[in-house]
């Protein structure tokens, strides 16, 4: 390592007023000022394609900069270190038009015309996520693509894109956590002003869109930040993913600006409406003021008078994550909870290894889940022999997104089968309406919603020497799960690195209308949480439950005399002669009739026989069915069922 000069002989001068980011090229009045952080280094020269050279002034605290008047938006640069002859991209490009490995682009975000001014941003209450990844989203895998496929989504009801990662990785297909450039969009999907198009059209139909980040550890190849400044990384932490990033370290002050800045540009710059940030558990600072808490504030300052959301992947279940600065907390919005996903694999698979080991998928835990949110919140986890959680009764309920499917969960299946293809359809059915109208924040995984046939498996492009190590990796993680450990089937596993992988991940559009009946379902219910008040309103003590069986329950939804019963059997049919709560009991002078249920034939359903009946009820077996208290006087009495048709949910136009 070269020795960098005292810190007396550097030239010190403030940032320049006009430059938005501390670092990266910005074209201003000019020309473009470059900035980057290299306090490894004696000297760094831009080298404009073609050859022109130009030296950067040594700043305070190991910055180099200058303004090059032969630089524009659309010029290509890399950056001289010490007068080596090799060449690197600027570690804050804005794109990467050949990849990580050639030239950066000088981007200028102010020609870019936005129609969004009046787009208010997105408050956590009453949305609806829709996970996608660009690249398989649509077959042509574009962000134009993406684009015009939104008013499907709008339709369909759905309130926020959460996108994957976009940031610049190498190869030509890949998930996008081991993205190496932050600051640049994936110069596969299209231009930067490609990315912007898709935010701006997703604001015009009422959307919005957060953006997965990855602040936790850079990919394995094409990654130069070492180049410029070793501090970046740090050693003093163990990552499963590679080098642990330099948060609370020597020099870490200049590494947290810069992923305060990426931050600060996707907000601003992409006009995001927040982010979620991938595994937060490795996102290692010991300091006073965490990272991740530095990353909400950073957001929320960045968007100005919008609102913003900031989701985070916690695998230990820290509910410190959503609780407030005042409380000793991060202050994230909200978090992904894994329980409610494995509860529901285990229910409608019937199968528990690895991870999914202390999972039963029994009714209680729904309840406790529809009221709680996490289910381990501090108690023993035998698969990790440790306690796993956080306390978090008082956390509201909006504040965990419940899933049924996600990137992860679907790949690791082995196959990338969907959740539907594992079960059967009335299970597939009353587990999406107990997701959809449970008081967390529900989230769909692309495709879902008309139950795609097509696998969503791991795939990542990489040279043979490291693509054969991610191969067999991605062996050994899958082989926690005994059945995929099996000979068999191991060697049935596809190949992350295989073109083939990745194309038969993508979305066929064409099943939108071919599987009418699971759109109706996911349209349906998405229209009945958002037009019925006891599912909309996500407060707090607004649900409780009964358990009728082992695998069946009833969950009512406290609205003033509004209520709503829940009833799911994800058994066989189930008869009592009556039920001992006071919760299934409707209001005074009132009875219960069915106002929505999963077996009605327009979902594919066999029908659905009277639930209250002369002897009793009867919960038909796979099912969900939601009951609303209409007066007694309107309803014809037992034995057959109330029945209100003003209750039911209607067919819809395709």
């Amino acid at each position: 390592m070269v020795t960098p000069p005292p810190a007396s002989t550097r030239r010190k001068r403030p940032l320049s007023a006009s430059r938005r980011l501390p670092v990266g090229a910005e074209p201003v009045a000019g020309g473009t000022h470059f900035r980057v952080w290299a306090p490894s280094r004696r000297s760094v020269t831009v080298v404009i394609e073609g050859g022109e050279e130009h030296p950067l002034a040594p700043e305070a605290d190991g910055y180099f900069a200058a303004l090059v008047g032969a630089a524009k938006a659309g010029t290509r640069y890399r950056f001289r270190l010490d007068d080596a002859p090799d060449l690197y991209p600027d570690p804050a490009s804005r794109y990467q038009p050949s990849g990580p490995h050639g030239p950066s682009e000088v981007v200028d975000p102010r020609r870019f015309r936005w129609s969004d001014r009046g787009f208010a941003g997105a408050a956590l209450e009453g949305q609806v996520i829709y996970e996608l990844h660009i690249g398989t989203f649509t077959p042509e895998g574009s962000w134009a693509a993406a684009a015009s496929r939104l008013p499907v989504l709008a339709a369909l009801g759905v309130t926020l894109i959460e996108m994957m990662p976009v940031a610049e990785f190498p190869g030509s297909f890949g998930w996008g956590y081991d993205g190496v450039d932050l600051f640049a969009p994936s110069h596969l999907y299209g231009t930067p002003d490609d990315l912007r198009g898709f935010v701006d059209a997703a604001h015009a139909l009422g959307l919005g869109v957060i953006l997965d980040v990855v602040y936790n550890h850079f990919g394995p190849d094409g990654n130069y930040l070492a180049k410029f400044a070793p501090a970046y990384f740090t050693d003093r932490y163990a990552n499963e993913w590679g080098d642990a990033i330099n948060f609370d370290g020597d020099d870490a002050g200049p590494v947290r600006d810069f992923f305060l800045a990426n931050v600060r540009m996707w907000i601003a710059e992409y006009h995001f409406d927040g982010l979620r940030l991938d595994a937060t558990q490795a996102i290692f600072d010991s300091g006073p003021d965490h990272i991740v808490a530095a990353i909400v504030r950073e957001a929320r300052t960045s968007a100005r008078r919008k609102s913003v959301l900031v989701v985070g992947e916690n695998e230990p279940q820290d509910t410190a994550l959503v609780r407030p600065a005042r409380d000793g907390g991060y202050g994230l919005d909200a978090v992904w909870n894994d329980d409610f996903h494995h509860s529901a694999v285990v229910a409608m698979t019937g199968r528990r290894q690895a991870y999914y080991s202390d999972h039963a998928g029994t009714a209680q835990e729904f309840i406790a889940a529809a009221k709680y949110g996490f289910l381990f919140q501090g108690q023993l986890y035998a698969w990790q022999a440790n306690r796993r959680g956080r306390p978090g009764l008082d956390i509201p309920p909006a504040r965990f997104i419940t899933f049924i499917e996600n990137h992860d969960q679907v790949a690791n299946t082995g196959h990338g089968k969907r959740i539907h293809q594992r079960t059967s359809p009335g299970q597939a059915r009353a587990m999406t309406a107990l997701m959809l109208l449970s008081p967390g924040t529900p989230m769909l995984f692309q495709g879902q919603e008309f139950w795609a046939s097509s696998p969503f498996l791991y795939f990542a492009d990489h040279q043979p020497e490291l693509a054969a190590a991610i191969d067999a990796g991605r062996r050994t993680f899958l082989a926690q799960f005994p059945s995929l450990a099996d000979e068999d089937m191991s060697v049935r596993l596809s190949n992350p690195g295989d073109p083939h992988t990745f194309a038969r991940s993508t979305l066929d559009w064409g099943e939108l209308a071919r599987n009418v009946e699971a759109v109706a379902l996911h349209r349906d219910l998405i229209r009945l949480r958002r037009d019925t008040a006891a599912f909309r309103a996500q407060r707090m003590g607004g649900v409780d439950g009964v358990v009728l069986g082992t695998y069946a329950m009833t969950l009512r939804f406290l609205a003033g005399g509004d209520d709503r019963l829940l009833l799911v059997n994800l058994s066989i049919d189930l008869d009592l002669p009556s039920i001992a709560d006071p919760l299934v009991a409707p209001p005074e002078g009132r009875v219960w009739a069915i106002a929505w249920s999963s077996e009605d034939p327009i979902y594919g359903g066999g029908g659905t026989p009277p639930v209250e009946h002369r002897e009793g009820w009867h919960l038909p077996g796979h099912a969900a069915i939601v009951l609303a208290a209409i007066p007694a006087a309107e309803a014809d009495l037992l034995p057959d069922r109330p029945r209100n048709p003003a209750l039911i949910t209607p067919p819809r136009e395709d």
